[in-house]
């Protein structure tokens, strides 16, 4: 069983740095690395050669759009071969990882990968800018575990505290490390295992201020296509979308993480105040509503309400 351990951040908030001190905790072990995106200082050859690792690279688009999904999942399942201790993957500045946890409970597929859960790295002098105008930095932050605020060299007393308001307000049941130049320890691997032990299998949200939640009620007489395509319409602007809906089919699971809609067939009973509702979970600066609305005008005789 290998344990694989996800890194994010926006581009240029010290992930490749990070990644330095973070493969060092891992030493004497047999590691796999698969590097989405290389900064200007790659990962020396030699610090790899020492640690015995394996290093694997995917270029041309994030490891979770659909452009090299394929791609990623093959180097996954050929991983199996290498038979790592470790895996590390440094997902892409630009990437939207809030599927990882639906792609790795996909057990049949990649029985041999254990997921330790992701670790989001901050820039804390420019994460108040970012945050306000890149969507990828709030679901980044959605998908991760543990927050490592790098940079505090660097940042002002108002920058950081800005910084830390903004993590704490999305996810105040996120542990947060501060550090400069990507320095981590033994507590980071800690406080990731303990977020594993808490976890209930759903992408970590909390109700808080620059949540947005929406109720759509939707017609039994659509089909399971249709659902899906309606979804598809403002699925990039959530960060979850979930429910039990009666469609021409049956009865179907909507449990959407991410940019990838799952509309799924459901065979247990289901309460019926609970069947025909979606609900569509966002944060700030997601046009979620606009979305939705336009979405609602394709497919408005399936649609009964929006609340």
């Amino acid at each position: 069983m290998s344990k694989l351990y996800l890194i994010t951040g926006f581009l240029g908030a010290g992930k490749t740095t990070f990644l330095k001190t973070f493969i060092r905790l891992f030493a004497g072990q047999k590691i796999q690395l698969i590097v989405n995106e290389f900064g200007k200082e790659g990962v020396d050859g030699a610090l790899l050669s020492d640690l015995g690792a394996y290093l694997q690279e995917i270029s041309g688009g994030s490891v979770f759009c659909s452009c090299r999904l394929d791609q990623f999942e093959k180097v996954l399942r050929e991983s199996a071969e290498i038979d790592a201790d470790v895996i590390l993957v440094e997902a892409s500045g630009l990437s939207d990882p809030t599927g990882v946890r639906r792609l790795f409970s996909q057990t049949d597929r990649f029985a041999h990968i254990e997921y330790m859960g992701g670790v989001c790295l901050i820039d804390a002098v420019r994460f108040p800018k970012l945050y306000a105008t890149a969507r990828t930095c709030i679901k980044q932050l959605a998908s991760s575990d543990v927050a490592v605020v790098n940079k505090i060299d660097r940042a002002s007393e108002e920058q950081l505290a800005q910084t830390l308001a903004l993590v704490r307000g999305q996810r105040p049941d996120m542990p947060i490390i501060k550090t400069s130049f990507g320095q981590a320890d033994g507590t980071l691997l800690d406080l990731l295992s303990q977020a594993q032990t808490l976890s209930d299998g759903d992408m970590p949200l909390t109700a808080d201020l620059t949540l947005k939640q929406l109720n759509i009620h939707i017609s039994p007489d659509i089909s399971a296509y249709d659902l899906q395509k309606f979804i598809e319409m403002f699925l990039e602007d959530t960060f979850r979308v979930k429910g039990f809906v009666q469609t021409t089919e049956g009865m179907c699971l909507v449990d959407c993480v991410g940019n990838v809609a799952s509309v799924t067939p459901y065979a247990i009973d289901v309460p019926e105040e609970k069947c025909g509702w979606l609900t569509v979970l966002s944060g700030a600066g997601m046009p979620v509503r606009r979305a939705v609305k336009e979405a609602c005008k394709w497919y408005e005789k399936y649609v009964i309400a929006v609340e």
